[in-house]
């Protein structure tokens, strides 16, 4: 009887060990990271063939073998990124796990879609002119803003996970439905359109929270008395529009007809020039009551800004802050 089962045991042992060894033998070795997408519902032959398309697996039978092994355990469906795993048992281990890939976008605020088409290439997640090309489509936000002439504005500054494989379009989706989840939170009696664009300009103008309601009733003011607005960065916006920015104003921006150059136009520009996160939202939508209509940054690096109420008292902080330039 001892014999009998000893010889059971070797049975199943010697199998057992050919194929944990099976498991553990190396696969070929790979340079760049491999990105392998897991479909829902497939079978663990399918999810074999997969691999062992992708040289990660010697066999479509090393993951059936691995669930002789693991027969409560499930392959998680989602995209994967293999590095370093360097056999079946670590490669199908990672599925198991669900150890799914998410690339991480940081878009900061007051980006506009050019610094975020710039940012997607730096990090290889889409070229430039593709987003580009998406986000100056605004038909996704037409439903939000009849007017809005392309994304800019509704694509929300914030840290994201996403996919390895996305398109511009799905990113586009992906950032305005969070700028939409943002804005009902807000509760807005009013359209967005000009709150979002005159957030824009705070936005760019200051990135002291504590300021932006009162850039913001600057702005209102301006507005209200029929005044430029002056505002230097919708001057660069309109370089970057035209694809001629050279990295300073120089007159010629001044004297541009562009409908974004509020130099030239009085009112708010034909659309936001940047994207604004949920502080300077919330001071667009709830400006500061002052009388103030003229800023200008203080001397030194402080980035605060001097408010004046009148011409004379400006001119004396423009001076202030040339003379500290020069300093």
């Amino acid at each position: 009887m001892k014999k009998m089962m000893f010889a059971l045991f070797l049975l199943v042992l010697i199998p057992a060990g050919i194929l944990y060894t099976i498991l553990r033998q190396p696969i070929l070795p790979y340079g760049e990271d491999k990105f392998i997408e897991i479909p829902r519902g497939a079978s663990t032959l399918k999810i074999g063939e997969i691999l062992e398309t992708a040289g990660l697996l010697r066999s479509p039978l090393q993951a059936a073998a691995w669930r002789l092994f693991h027969p409560r355990t499930k392959f998680q469906a989602g995209e994967y990124r293999f590095r370093k795993e360097n056999n079946a048992d670590a490669v199908l281990n990672k599925i198991a796990r669900g150890d799914v890939y998410f690339g991480e976008l940081t878009i900061p605020e007051g980006s506009s879609l050019y610094d975020i088409a710039r940012i997607l290439e730096e990090q290889k997640l889409l070229s430039a002119s593709e987003f580009i090309t998406a986000a100056k489509d605004p038909t996704i936000i037409r439903d939000l803003d009849p007017q809005a002439p392309t994304l800019e504005g509704y694509l929300f500054p914030s840290t994201y996970r996403l996919p390895h494989k996305i398109t511009a379009q799905g990113l586009c989706l992906r950032l305005t439905k969070q700028f939409r989840e943002v804005w009902r939170s807000l509760h807005p009696a009013v359209p967005a359109h000009d709150i979002v664009t005159l957030a824009s300009l705070v936005e760019k103008e200051s990135a002291i929270s504590e300021e932006r309601p009162r850039i913001a009733g600057l702005f209102s003011n301006r507005l209200k008395k029929s005044m430029k607005l002056e505002c230097d960065p919708t001057v660069i916006y309109a370089a970057l529009v035209e694809n001629r920015y050279r990295g300073t104003i120089y007159k010629s921006d001044l004297a541009n007809q562009s409908p974004y150059n509020t130099y030239q136009h009085i009112g708010l520009p034909p659309g936001p020039i940047a994207n604004p996160g949920l502080e300077s939202l919330k001071a667009a939508l709830n400006p500061a009551e002052t009388e103030d209509i003229f800023f200008v940054a203080q001397p030194g690096a402080t980035g605060q800004h001097v408010f004046s109420k009148s011409l004379r008292d400006h001119t004396n902080a423009v001076e202030a802050y040339r003379r500290g330039q020069k300093h």
